[in-house]
């Protein structure tokens, strides 16, 4: 299994991308659609997962 910092960044770096797509969809630079909407929160969500499973191991690891 990946170590959990990398878990960490990879979570954060997916809640950024699904802050960042909505972002620019409402300054329409990126064209307002379902599968842009459906993949922002898709990876919104996904980022939290891992992000909350990465603090969980590393409190784990850390005892």
């Amino acid at each position: 299994m990946r170590s959990p910092r990398f878990l960490l960044t990879l979570g954060l770096i997916l809640m950024s991308m699904g802050f960042i797509l909505p972002v620019l969809m409402v300054m329409r630079i990126l064209p307002l659609g379902f599968f842009l909407s459906f993949l922002s929160w898709t990876s919104s969500v996904a980022g939290l997962f891992l992000s909350v499973i990465a603090v969980a191991y590393m409190v784990n690891f850390r005892r």
